[in-house]
């Protein structure tokens, strides 16, 4: 049950992604582009999904547990570090050099171009790297 729950709710979330245009680079690059052709529709899908993340943070905040786990998995760190930092830092360089990020790039694989399989790619490639980096002695 929970795996079907978090397949309908991936294919929703890069159905929207697909229907919004934000697996087309140039959209997004477009977004960025502050000084030049500003194209504001990143800012309305992102203004938009606030509204289901509003509803859902208060649909959790009335039940003691989710419908399909035993409990809710909500982060309590608040703490901002130098890995939060660095990670946001490389993850804001790697959209604005390509216009990608993970969600619309896996939404876009299903085109299989070349240039979303190849970030894909280099996108496992780098979580590869980190948890080999990263790994925690036996």
């Amino acid at each position: 049950m929970t795996r079907a729950i978090a397949l309908l709710c991936g294919v929703l979330f890069g159905a929207g992604l697909v229907v919004s245009d934000m697996v087309n680079p140039a959209r997004v690059l477009a977004f960025l582009d502050v000084a030049g052709h500003w194209d504001p529709a990143l800012a309305l899908v992102m203004g938009a999904a606030l509204v289901p993340s509003a509803l859902a943070y208060v649909w959790r905040g009335r039940r003691q547990r989710p419908l399909a786990a035993a409990a809710f998995h909500v982060p309590d760190s608040r703490r901002i570090d130098a890995r939060l930092l660095g990670g946001a830092a490389l993850f804001g360089i790697g959209w604005g050099l390509v216009g990608l990020c993970p969600g619309p790039a896996i939404a876009a694989l299903v085109t299989l171009q070349w240039p979303f399989l190849a970030f894909a790619a280099a996108m496992l490639a780098g979580m590869a790297l980190h948890r080999a980096l990263h790994a925690r002695p036996a």
